[in-house]
């Protein structure tokens, strides 16, 4: 009988206990709900994004995921995307062209995705792109403006950021803004074959050649392309680079070719008048950390389509927001982040414009010659059949420099902090 009883009261107490949190689970769900900003549909928008979290793009990977998280933080804080939760789904795409193109497949036929935004690079964009024109999905990116990705004429791709070529044409009209008797008499050139990076190099190149500043590297007859991720040539190149000491250097980089050939400059005690690479130097810390503190950084040049305290729409916050949930300074965002947030502005006007995520309506938005507000400033698309269809024919280029740690805008002189430094101070 005692055993029956004691058996009986711990049921009893089971059934008690479990009531108990039972209430304290209701309690809890009461406390958020209060907390949690109000949706009229608490169905999430799922959107899937392939990012590089690791090996030659993670570091801008990263910084990507930083501004998609941001952006989707602000939407759901503000009641979400037409009344709805937004939840960005990820896949790690390894920096890998194929595995980007796989990830978006399954974003769109396994996890049944409602939306889609890019990736990181043009290389991967230009991968990812026929799958979502295959499913009939709007392919909203900023990270992929080379020349080649459009090739393909594909009418469900979009890039709010500024098209990769114009990228160096700011340097170029800056050089040759200085007078006669300043102005540069040799120029190198070395870029890996990125589908980002040669482009605006060839451009560039053109443009001073025939404003007369001579080129001495490469050597007439020879490429100034290295294969994307050759450690080896990206070296070789950067040596013999440094031995014909040109007095201006533009460099077809992202951050790890960068650092490369930094190391190589301070062996040969090499310091151009002028030094820009095409990415790299946007990236903040990262920057900084790659080329062995602050010091080195001084000087140096680089093309983008934003920087911290431009008077863009929500630019403001979103720095805020950065600064807040990640930390650090201003100056040392990385500028993905901003192209990224934009990806989810843009796709956001379009969606509530239609009051639909339906893909086919919000593309027709899109192509609809609207324009839409970013932190990069405007962005409108030409339709299908322009020559420019898909890029952002709003966008222009502004010319930073690094001085004395600080990430500045200089150029043009209407929107700049402060002038050029030219020639750049002597570091190595």
């Amino acid at each position: 009988m005692l055993r029956w009883h004691i058996a009986r009261w711990k049921a009893l107490l089971s059934v008690i206990m479990s009531f108990v949190t039972i209430l304290a689970g209701v309690s809890a769900c009461a406390q958020n709900q209060s907390s949690d900003p109000t949706f009229t549909n608490s169905t999430p928008i799922t959107i899937g994004i392939s990012l590089s979290f690791t090996k030659d793009f993670s570091n801008d990977g990263k910084a990507m995921n930083q501004g998609y998280q941001l952006w989707a933080d602000m939407v759901n804080n503000n009641g979400g995307l037409l009344g709805r939760p937004v939840k960005l789904v990820i896949l790690n795409d390894n920096s890998d062209p194929d595995q980007a193109a796989t990830n978006y497949r399954t974003l769109i036929t396994k996890d049944h995705v409602n939306l889609v935004f890019g990736p990181f690079s043009s290389l991967l964009t230009k991968a990812a792109a026929p799958v979502a024109q295959q499913y009939g999905y709007a392919f909203v990116e900023g990270a992929g403006g080379a020349p080649s990705v459009f090739s393909g004429n594909w009418s469900n791709l979009f890039d709010v950021s500024l098209p990769v070529a114009n990228n160096l044409i700011t340097f170029a009209y800056y050089i040759l803004s200085l007078p006669k008797a300043d102005r540069p008499r040799t120029a190198a050139y070395l870029t890996s074959d990125d589908p980002f990076t040669f482009p605006q190099v060839d451009l560039v190149q053109k443009l001073l050649e025939h404003a007369g500043i001579q080129t001495v590297y490469p050597p007439a007859g020879q490429s100034d392309q290295y294969a994307e991720g050759d450690n080896k040539a990206a070296t070789v190149h950067a040596d013999a680079l440094a031995r014909t000491q040109p007095e201006v250097t533009i460099l077809g980089t992202l951050l790890p070719d960068i650092q490369i050939e930094v190391q190589e400059f301070k062996k040969a005690h090499y310091n151009p008048k002028a030094m820009i690479a095409t990415a790299g130097p946007d990236l903040g810390t990262d920057f900084i950390h790659a080329v062995g503190g602050v010091k080195y950084t001084e000087g140096t040049f680089v093309p983008n389509g934003w920087y911290p305290q431009a008077n863009n729409f929500q630019n403001a916050e979103m720095v805020q927001a950065y600064l807040a949930k990640y930390g650090g300074t201003a100056d040392q965002i990385n500028a993905d982040v901003a192209e990224a947030f934009s990806v989810g502005q843009v796709m956001q006007q379009a969606a509530e414009e239609a009051q639909s995520i339906d893909n086919a309506q919000i593309i027709a938005k899109l192509q609809s010659g609207a324009v839409f507000n970013t932190v990069q400033g405007t962005a409108q698309f030409d339709p299908p059949g322009a020559a420019d269809a898909g890029q952002n024919k709003q966008s222009i280029a502004y010319l930073f420099q690094w001085q004395h740690g600080q990430f500045i805008s200089v150029y043009p002189y209407s929107v700049a902090a402060k002038n050029p430094q030219y020639p750049k101070a002597v570091i190595f």
